[in-house]
């Protein structure tokens, strides 16, 4: 039997750091364990070295398969240099230390462990599917490319996201459409603007506009509002040149009462047309009704490890059930997984050893109901 621990070592010795990915290897490794196992396996390439695996075991014609869902892709290292090596997976004082430990291959190795513990019984009970994506950091590029192919995925009952969360699961996240707005202008020399039409000029004044955008709907319960941010303004290529083009890149954060392609639609209108907006990321939220049986059930197995009473709670970022929720036919979706969420694409990234062994111990119990093992 594979230790959870040592699995999640040897994951993260593999560099996934996306761009480029290159998950193939690491994505091997986790499926030359699972057919081990008796796990029926597919490989779905969508890149050159990128590749999602999808494994199964177990179904009947009673209830549909749980699954559980991971991504072993990471960003990269950031410029302020490391106290431990990124991708040695040291361990000490009950962390384990690298790239992609909390971020979330102690996820994806605490779910590989826990079927594995249960492999053998699992044949003719609902089953489990596990899906292992390539290209979650760059907008679960390899999730929607799955969504996309024909029978790559299949219905689901129930779906774990073992994202990290401390081991609190977690009802629902947040929507994200990321846009470019770009405007454009007439280049001249720098000491005769009057000759020129400044792109900066009016990127400014979209900008301004947009620190006053209401998104006029009412606040989610637990999501909150949703937001807008510009993060980055890219104009002008010397000093002394009028700049005639300027990109913006806007970060909207949605809840489940919105619609994108509206937002869109209607931020383009906001800032009008001097101003030319294309889409850079649209993942939709994901929110499941906190009164699910099952949601119940997961919150009752997590009571005796949570820091504290767990109440109906979301995440802050956003997850491949973006796209695996829908095209899975909508089961109830929980985000529960052993890593510190603070420590999601931090320097000196660790996970807690306990959390680990916490959240097997979790995935076993909820397969085992879930089964009627």
């Amino acid at each position: 039997m594979t230790d959870a621990l040592e699995l999640t070592r040897e994951l993260i010795r593999f560099n996934t750091i996306n761009p480029p990915g290159n998950e193939k290897n690491c994505a091997e490794h986790l499926g030359a364990i699972l057919e081990a196992s008796g796990f029926t396996l597919t490989y779905h390439d969508f890149g050159e070295n990128r590749v999602n695996l999808v494994a199964r075991k177990g179904g009947n014609d009673e209830r549909l398969p749980l699954c559980f869902t991971g991504h072993v892709d990471t960003v990269p290292l950031g410029s302020v240099p490391w106290s431990w090596d990124p991708f040695a997976a040291e361990v000490a004082d009950g962390m384990v230390y690298g790239r992609g430990s909390s971020d979330m291959k102690s996820g994806v190795a605490a779910f590989v462990v826990a079927v594995q513990h249960l492999a053998d019984r699992l044949d003719h009970t609902a089953g489990v599917v596990l899906v292992i994506t390539a290209g979650e950091e760059t907008g679960c590029d390899g999730a929607y490319d799955l969504a996309r192919t024909p029978d790559a995925l299949g219905a689901a009952g129930a779906i774990v996201v073992a994202e990290p969360t401390s081991n609190r699961p977690l009802v629902g996240h947040k929507g994200a459409l990321w846009l470019s707005a770009e405007t454009t202008g007439k280049t001249a020399h720098g000491s005769m603007p009057e000759q020129g039409d400044n792109a900066v000029y009016k990127a400014a004044r979209a900008i301004s506009k947009l620190e006053d955008f209401d998104f006029n709907v009412a606040r989610h319960e637990t999501l909150g509002a949703p937001t807008l941010n510009v993060g980055t303004v890219q104009g002008g290529i010397n000093i002394n040149s009028v700049p005639d083009k300027t990109r913006i890149g806007i970060d909207i954060r949605t809840i489940p009462s919105q619609d994108h392609a509206q937002i869109r639609d209607q931020l383009a209108s906001y800032v009008g047309d001097q101003v030319a907006i294309d889409t850079v990321i649209d993942v939709e939220g994901v929110w499941t009704d906190p009164s699910d049986d099952w949601i119940a059930e997961v919150n009752e197995i997590m009571s005796p490890v949570a820091d504290s009473p767990i109440g109906v709670e979301s995440a802050t970022y956003f997850t491949d059930a973006s796209a695996l929720t829908p095209a899975m036919g909508q089961p109830p979706t929980v985000i529960l997984g052993p890593g510190e969420p603070t420590m999601a694409h931090q320097t000196d990234e660790y996970c807690r050893c306990d959390r680990i062994e916490q959240a097997v111990d979790a995935y076993v119990e909820i397969t085992r109901r879930w089964c009627g093992l």
